[in-house]
């Protein structure tokens, strides 16, 4: 039992459930673009450890719990921590730059980071079969490339309180930060490399385009 992982997702169970009963607690740590251009940057962080509610922390740490075994066996404890944590502040990052002008605009939690080691475990382990459902088998590129594309119509739709748009800073965090590690990928495992990238290109295409 690895003790980093435990630790990550017992914080964000901690921390999600005391926003779910506090309100105020949940307000003062949310990603909030007005408070972080006031100067409370710590939001940039904190609000990754908060869930909108029960399935959308029960997703995110499933997902965690699933692809954060392969980044360990492959790249160790500290550079899985390091992808996790630097996947969550790519988020914030990328949701400060579309969302800078937006002084209204919040959002919570660990989709950010977690994508960041879903994309990493893919390009560690391309062949990697996951079962949807826990019934319906699916390469675990397809999963990644349709996850990010759900998150573009996410971002699209604005229905909700999910930060779609770290899901696609934690996938570029993950993404170059696995590459940095393992650049011999990009001459083994070319194919795979290109196809993660394909999500990632297409949401910079649509925001050039004004279409998000």
């Amino acid at each position: 039992m690895n003790t980093i992982l435990i630790g990550i997702i017992v914080a964000n169970v901690l921390i999600s459930y005391k926003g779910f009963n506090d309100l105020a607690f949940f307000r003062k740590y949310e990603f909030h673009v007005g408070s972080i251009r006031a100067g409370e940057q710590i939001r940039m962080f904190s609000s990754g450890f908060l869930h909108v509610d029960m399935m959308h922390l029960f997703f995110n740490m499933l997902t965690l719990w699933f692809f954060a075994p392969v980044v360990i066996n492959y790249l160790g404890n500290f550079s899985f921590g390091l992808i996790y944590i630097a996947s969550l502040i790519f988020g914030s990052l990328l949701t400060m730059m579309f969302h800078k002008n937006d002084y209204n605009y919040r959002a919570v939690g660990a989709s950010g980071a977690v994508t960041g080691i879903l994309y990493s475990a893919i390009l560690l382990q391309p062949d990697m079969m996951l079962g949807i459902f826990f019934i319906i088998p699916m390469p675990a590129y397809l999963f990644g490339i349709g996850y990010l594309l759900y998150s573009i119509y996410g971002m699209r739709a604005k229905n909700d309180n999910i930060g779609h748009t770290a899901h696609f800073g934690g996938a570029i965090g993950g993404y170059l930060i696995t590459l940095l590690k393992e650049p011999s990928m990009l001459s083994t495992n070319t194919l795979m490399v290109v196809l993660l990238a394909i999500p990632i290109v297409i949401l910079f295409a649509m925001a050039k385009a004004g279409k998000l």
